[in-house]
């Protein structure tokens, strides 16, 4: 899933506070800070942690899992291109 590092850093290159990232996930503001607090891995409702997540991914981020294929291995969240014109 996410760490909650993954997720501050996404929601920074995002360039969003919390307050907007609950808005657009439809989930509460405590429930984004309690989620960012966390060690490690963010625990939590599934269905919340994937709202949370899609609206990450809609504002451009893509989160990169453990064992996924990247450049320099790793967890970590990158920007998207935009789609070419």
């Amino acid at each position: 899933m996410i760490t909650a590092a993954q997720m501050r850093a996404a929601r920074a290159l995002a360039g969003i506070d919390q307050k907007t990232l609950a808005e657009r996930a439809g989930v509460s503001l405590p429930t984004i800070q309690r989620m960012e607090a966390s060690d490690g891995v963010v625990r939590g409702v599934v269905d919340t942690l994937m709202k949370v997540i899609a609206a990450l991914e809609a504002s451009g981020v893509e989160l990169v899992s453990e064992g996924q294929v990247s450049e320099r291995g790793g967890r970590g969240v990158r920007l998207r291109l935009p789609p070419s014109v």
